[in-house]
């Protein structure tokens, strides 16, 4: 098994957001420009930053992300530079699209896995979602990649636009070669959460009672055919413990503007815990999502009661009918 970001307690990942461009315009898409920024960062500022985290981190995982990594041509070295500083694994996330010959640049001993999204098991319903042409150029991607001897993952966001096709997607994963697959939630973040949808509501995320009936489900199928599945548990048991990831874990979320955030819910609010100053991280003072992370309530997830409430339901004023988990806290099936 190839080694990759893990969503466990005691994980260390840096999803390193290295540009905020991208080529497509997925209805999903959580990059707000307003908080992000909009510029791509220089070679020799990706190094810096990457060395601020390793030396104290030494079983840390990075993921290039954007925008769509690919378009920045500095990546090739950010890889090198990930190598040589002695992550634990590099992973580069991609629309499938692989721009500026990425594969003829990096290799498979320098890039642990190149994960992949699609959002749909046939071209009408992902490229609905992430734009015309988008399934073609995804799977052209992924078997370029197999070709070229690259470990390869997928990512597929549930909502109610797709859900029906998950059941679609072991078959799919096992034609194409995927090794790992990770089903995400849809969040109420970025352009989408502001004026895409009637205040109040949330159409596009799934409701408890399908997400349960189908996507652990769906998960068993996968693993059942030799893939690793992770996926997140989103509704806790009515005695399980909640867990922050922000207490038993560590992840870092780079923006090129600086801002570094702990809790991916928090992005599209100046509540970043860390920035870097002089290519120094630094933490920030005030009130900050890790002023949050402590707090203990009856819904779970803090962040999803104060940021996205939509996700819950109560049976009465301080009954909420689910427990919501935490989203960096993930189940994981590993073939037997």
């Amino acid at each position: 098994m190839h080694r990759t970001v893990a969503f466990s307690r005691s994980a260390v990942n840096v999803f390193f957001h290295i540009l905020t461009a991208c080529n497509l315009k997925c209805r999903h898409c959580y990059i707000n420009p307003e908080q992000h920024g909009k510029n791509s960062l220089d070679p020799a500022t990706i190094r810096n930053w990457l060395a601020a985290f390793n030396p104290r981190h030494k079983k840390a995982n990075v993921i290039f992300l954007g925008g769509e990594p690919t378009l920045h041509p500095g990546l090739p070295g950010a890889v090198r530079d990930a190598r040589r500083l002695g992550y634990h694994s590099v992973t580069i996330d991609t629309n499938g699209y692989l721009f500026n010959d990425i594969l003829e640049k990096v290799t498979p001993g320098q890039v642990d896995v190149i994960s992949f999204s699609l959002d749909g098991a046939v071209a009408e319903t992902n490229d609905r979602i992430r734009g015309k042409g988008s399934f073609k150029a995804c799977l052209e991607g992924i078997a370029r990649a197999r070709a070229a001897g690259f470990s390869t993952s997928l990512i597929y966001t549930v909502s109610n636009l797709n859900l029906d096709e998950l059941s679609r997607m072991p078959e799919l994963l096992e034609k194409t070669g995927i090794e790992h697959f990770f089903i995400q939630v849809i969040g109420l973040r970025g352009p989408w959460a502001e004026k895409d949808h009637p205040a109040g509501t949330a159409p596009r995320q799934v409701a408890a009672s399908r997400w349960l009936e189908v996507v652990p489900r769906v998960a068993r199928q996968a693993a059942a055919r030799g893939i690793i599945v992770t996926y997140p548990k989103v509704y806790l048991e009515p005695d399980e413990p909640f867990e922050c990831a922000g207490l038993v874990a560590e992840n870092y979320f780079v923006f090129p503007n600086g801002r570094v955030y702990r809790c991916p819910l928090c992005e599209d609010y100046p509540l970043h815990s860390l920035e870097f100053a002089d290519d120094r991280l630094v933490a920030r003072p005030g009130i900050t999502e890790a002023r949050l992370f402590n707090l203990s309530i009856a819904e779970g997830c803090v962040m999803n009661k104060l940021i996205q409430p939509q996700n819950l339901a109560c049976n009465g004023r301080e009954n909420p009918r689910h427990r919501i988990a935490c989203c960096m806290l993930k189940e994981e099936i590993i073939p037997d």
